[in-house]
């Protein structure tokens, strides 16, 4: 540990230079730009702006793509809020209750929440990997690929069961996005499945794509439905909420939103969409006014905020103390790493500490520029809320085709974007919740790639998968979070036919 404070001190001379100060503001304020634009990351942002990183010193330039990385994580929840479109995909759960409080005027408390939340979540996640790197990266070695297949099914069955009022619906949403998410070259075999002789399908289905498609154009189309409103239709922003609000609240929120976060982060492959959703899905289902969520509960916004920045830093323990990149991001910070001359792995803390240490200070500062940075924009940023939805409806049909066509110069997936819209607005007038479609894409691959290598490993024996401290706990959880639901609600019911036919009698 002393070894630890040491190298922690020789690298605060190097972050405090003017250029890497500079860099570091710089950095947050365009990331915090990058994820508001729909259709752009934090790993769009920092691949775009590496080239520009060349000449500056490796603290300097680690400092700017430290800031690219937390201020994104935060950008995302900005047009969540306020438009109802996920800036990043780390963004989704923010969309459930902090659009509903901006519809009921409270938009700027909204901003400030996620502001405030992602700004704990980042400086507890760079604390983590400031001190606990090397003991937690331990933790993901342990997993194997069985491990991996139960940890995706654990994820998609809790949301599909527990998001909706119907677990049928919810199910039905994440058979959808097990399809979507098949689509494309099978990894193992190189055989094309769905791809329909496409070469636009052949590497899948890009999840911007079908977050643009499933978030934003729904609400726009509403928008553009919607009758004239008059000036006196328009909801008031409430400043004063943010004075009023007791957020003494949120302290335990912010604590188990912050585990999660670090514990999703260390485990490759997941990322802070997967961290944002267990976050809010976990506190909906801890909290005992469950109804609340989904309509505007401060709580529904500062769990998936302070979750998904929480995974930042901790994505980067088994990156950077290992070489293995757990997102990403984090693969493109490796390349950025390289470029320096930095190599990846143990050696990296031993020959050149003060520039690694320097790096995770970074992480820790621009947890610090973001707050600052992000309160005076979002003032700017609540009066969005007061243009007439008639106007706002083409703008963000146009960010999204944008947002979308930039990402590959395709109108492919602009047309595709748009049958996706299509698609999530009547999943919407059906109430079939979209979120479990979306995490099924993103887990599904990650299921179905290891639970067939964890039957390779076995010699295709199906027993294998069952096999494991972790994968014997990940099947208990499974049970308890997606079973014991059904049968509340069935015995619910009995109780309800019950007392019905006693009323009756």
């Amino acid at each position: 540990m002393g070894q630890v404070f040491q190298h922690i001190l020789d690298a605060i001379p190097l972050l405090l230079a003017p250029m890497t100060i500079l860099a570091m503001i710089g950095g947050t304020a365009i990331g915090i730009a990058v994820g508001a634009l729909p259709g752009l990351s934090a790993t769009m942002g920092i691949a775009v702006l590496i080239p520009l990183t060349f000449t500056m010193s490796p603290v300097a330039a680690l400092g700017m793509i430290a800031g690219i990385y937390n201020g994104a994580m935060y950008g995302g929840s900005i047009p969540a809020i306020l438009l109802r479109i996920p800036g990043t995909p780390a963004g989704v759960a923010t969309v459930f209750d902090g659009y509903p409080m901006a519809q009921k005027g409270q938009a700027n408390l909204a901003l400030r929440i996620s502001l405030v939340s992602s700004s704990i979540g980042s400086a507890v996640s760079a604390v983590a990997l400031l001190v606990l790197a090397p003991p937690l990266s331990m933790i993901a070695l342990k997993f194997s690929a069985a491990n991996y297949f139960w940890l995706a099914i654990f994820g998609m069955m809790t949301i599909a069961v527990l998001l909706s009022s119907n677990p049928v619906k919810g199910l039905l949403s994440a058979g959808f996005g097990l399809f979507v998410g098949m689509i494309g070259i099978d990894m193992l075999t190189g055989i094309e499945r769905f791809a329909f002789n496409r070469l636009e399908l052949l590497s899948g289905v890009d999840i911007i794509v079908l977050l643009t498609g499933l978030y934003a154009i729904p609400p726009a189309i509403d928008l553009a439905l919607s009758p004239i409103k008059t000036d006196t239709d328009v909801r008031p922003v409430q400043q004063g909420d943010t004075v009023r609000f007791r957020w003494s609240s949120l302290i335990p929120v912010w604590i188990k939103a912050s585990l999660i976060g670090v514990i999703t982060g260390i485990i490759p492959a997941l990322g802070g969409n997967v961290a944002a959703l267990f976050a809010w899905n976990e506190q909906r289902r801890s909290d005992p006014d469950k109804e609340k969520y989904g309509k505007g509960a401060p709580e529904g916004i500062a769990a998936p905020e302070c979750a998904n920045n929480a995974d930042t830093a901790a994505t980067l323990i088994p990156a950077l103390t290992l070489g293995i990149p757990g997102s990403s991001v984090a693969a493109v910070i490796l390349g950025a790493l390289l470029v320096h001359g930095l190599v990846p792995g143990p050696q990296l803390f031993r020959e050149n500490a003060d520039i690694t240490y320097g790096f995770m200070l970074a992480m820790l500062v621009t947890s610090g520029l973001m707050l600052l940075l992000g309160r005076f924009g979002a003032r700017a940023f609540v009066n969005v809320l007061k243009m007439p939805p008639q106007l706002l409806a083409p703008m963000i049909f146009i960010l999204a085709t944008v947002g979308v066509y930039a990402i590959h110069n395709s109108m492919f997936e602009v047309w595709m974007m748009l049958g996706f819209g299509i698609l999530g607005y009547f999943m919407e007038k059906l109430n079939i919740p979209t979120a479990p479609a979306v995490l099924a894409v993103i887990l599904g691959p990650i299921a179905e790639e290891n639970l067939r290598r964890a039957l390779l490993i076995s010699n295709n024996g199906v027993i294998g998968i069952f096999q494991g401290t972790i994968s014997i706990i990940l099947i208990a959880l499974i049970l308890a979070t997606t079973v014991l639901p059904i049968l509340n609600r069935l015995m619910s019911r009995k109780k309800r036919e019950a007392v019905a036919a006693g009323s009756q009698e």
